[in-house]
């Protein structure tokens, strides 16, 4: 049960870096690349974007 619980949040934070990588001013490139990452990596891609591409976003 544990399992499916964390799936499901796993889950939701893939979906929510990336709707929040197709929506942002990034390049097309660069929205290709995160949502690629965060799709093959699940957990490491989306702290990746946490930590790098959400605030990286924000500032260009």
């Amino acid at each position: 049960m544990e399992y499916g619980i964390i799936g499901l949040l796993i889950l939701a934070a893939n979906i929510y870096a990336i709707y929040h990588v197709i929506t942002s001013g990034a390049s097309t490139m660069a929205k290709v690349l995160w949502t690629l990452g965060i799709l093959i990596f699940p957990v490491l891609g989306v702290i990746a974007w946490f930590i790098a591409g959400s605030k990286g976003h924000a500032t260009a």
